[in-house]
This record gives C-alpha cells, sequence and structure tokens, in this order.
C-alpha cells in the first residue's frame, strides 16, 4: 500500500467514524479563531472555549481588543498558561487587523503570517474553517497520527509534516482530515495512554501495527 492509498484510505474510514468534522473552538467571528487560536497553545480547547467568553464580553470588537492594555488581557487569559506571551500576541495582533485591514482578517495565508503570534498551524486553520480554502493543520494530534499510521516517516516538525501531507491528501479533504485526526488522537489513538487499537476503524492498515 503507498502513502497515497493509505491516506485515501483513512480519510474514507475517519469521515465514516466521525461524520461531523468541526473546530472544536468555539467562535463567531474570523478574529475571534485567532484569539483562541493563539490561546490554545499548550492549553485545552474546552479551557479556551471557557476563557474567551469573559474575553469578548469585555472587549467585543477587534477595535476593543486592540485598545485594551496587555497587562489587562493578560489578567483574563491567564488561565489558558504563558499568559503575558499569549495577551501581548493578541494585543499586537488586533492592533494591526486594526490599523491595516478595517478590523477584518486577511483572506491571504501570507498576510496571516504577518500578524504577531500567527504561525502556519493558525494561518491553515483560519484559511480552511473560515474561508473554505485548502488547508493541513498540523497540530500535535496530526503529527502523532500521521506518523503512527505511516503517511509520514518519523518527521516531527510541523512545516515539513504538512508538505509531507500535502503530497498524499487531496487539497479539498485536508482541512476536514485534520479536524478529524484530532477527534480520532483524543478518543481513539491517544497520546497520554496506551492507544486503544482494538476499537480503532485504521488498526488494519496502520504501521504502527505493522502493515506496511
Amino acid at each position: 500500500m503507498t502513502k497515497k492509498q493509505r491516506a485515501l484510505e483513512v480519510i474514507r474510514r475517519l469521515k465514516e467514524e466521525y461524520p461531523e468534522a468541526v473546530c472544536t473552538l468555539d467562535y463567531d467571528d474570523a478574529w475571534k479563531l485567532l484569539v483562541s487560536v493563539r490561546l490554545a497553545a499548550q492549553c485545552t480547547d474546552a479551557r479556551v472555549n471557557v476563557v474567551v467568553q469573559g474575553l469578548f464580553e469585555k472587549y467585543p470588537s477587534v477595535a476593543a481588543l486592540a485598545d485594551a492594555e496587555v497587562e489587562d488581557i493578560e489578567a483574563i487569559v491567564k488561565p489558558c498558561g504563558l499568559g503575558h506571551s499569549k495577551a501581548r500576541d493578541i494585543s499586537g495582533c488586533m492592533k494591526m487587523l486594526h490599523e491595516e485591514y478595517a478590523d477584518r482578517v486577511p483572506e491571504d495565508f501570507d498576510a496571516l503570517l504577518k500578524l504577531p503570534g500567527v504561525g502556519r498551524k493558525s494561518a491553515n486553520l483560519i484559511m480552511g474553517d473560515v474561508f473554505g480554502k485548502p488547508a493541513i493543520v498540523t497540530d500535535t494530534h496530526c503529527i502523532r497520527l500521521t506518523n503512527r499510521i505511516g503517511l509520514v516517516d518519523n518527521i516531527r516538525e510541523p512545516k515539513k509534516v504538512e508538505m509531507a501531507l500535502w503530497k498524499i491528501i487531496p487539497p479539498e479533504e485536508g482541512n476536514d482530515f485534520c479536524h478529524r485526526l484530532v477527534l480520532h488522537g483524543r478518543d481513539v489513538c491517544t497520546a497520554r495512554t496506551k492507544p486503544y487499537c482494538d476499537r480503532c476503524c485504521l488498526s488494519d492498515i496502520c504501521k504502527k501495527n505493522g502493515v506496511s
């Protein structure tokens, strides 16, 4: 089985297992997703979803958050960890959106990468979820699972994993595929416990189980 053949079969099976491929960060506007994905670094999406309620209640717009003091943002987002650096990035990002993009999130990958605190993972998430463009979000679940399954070979650097997956994942499938990897990684192919291979829909085609 080639990597591309395995990838297509993994996509097919995950679609059956997880029909709803959705982002687990709650948002109703693109700028809010930018904030939430920055807070999600080394923090659970569930906690972020709780913390941002207070943040967006106090600062309900890009302009409001751009005008906020970094210390005031930090006081609210501290439960997500790395409070100072995250607050600084959020402040800088909102200021740039306000001053250069009329409070709108740019629909351009390279422009997104120039925003403070926005890396390839965040930019891909915005491109896929907000703008419906081809995207591959190489978060920890994606990196772990694609290595275990055998879609990439011992690659841990996010950008290199992303580039390898672009070669075998149909562009229109990338975004939903990565969301399904998150769901599968949380429920079955876990990081902190032994993977539950006995109830995995991919066990018979998984490289970890000796399938070549």
